[in-house]
């Protein structure tokens, strides 16, 4: 029993060490964006009010991130092709927001694709994640 409790401990601590168990933050994502978008700009710093402007604008298409998700990302959204439930974008009402990279980056590929047809830039996405976080409870 002893050494199947240790070869756990072992495992755990692993995990750990990996990053594999540990959570990241909002913040977390907002300094990587802006790292990441001042590779081609080096002044760039991520802007809450681009950030609201982008999530609420069209871009020349249909939709924008607001027709699903709300001008208001404390509040619940609605898919507007299934209806499917969508919870809240501010970390500060949905603590799971920004809470891994593999989701994160799920969304923001699927969800710019569908408002840009392309991929989100960095620099999107840091001013996105910049207006979620200080979006009020």
């Amino acid at each position: 029993m002893r050494n199947h409790s240790l070869q756990m401990l072992f495992g755990a601590a692993a995990l750990i060490a990996s990053g594999f168990a540990s959570a990241e933050t909002p913040a977390d994502f907002l300094a990587r964006y802006e790292t990441e978008a001042r590779q081609s700009s080096p002044s760039f710093n991520a802007s809450a009010e681009r950030g609201e402007k982008f999530f609420t604008n069209t871009h020349g298409g249909e939709w924008s991130c607001s027709t699903c998700h709300t001008k208001n990302p404390t509040a619940r959204g609605k898919h507007a092709n299934t209806g499917k439930a969508i919870e809240p974008m501010a970390p500060g009402a949905n603590p799971e927001r920004f809470a891994n990279t593999r989701s994160v980056e799920k969304w923001f590929g699927r969800n710019c694709k569908d408002v840009l047809g392309r991929t989100c830039t960095p620099g999107e996405k840091a001013d996105v994640v910049a207006w979620l976080m200080i979006s009020p409870r």
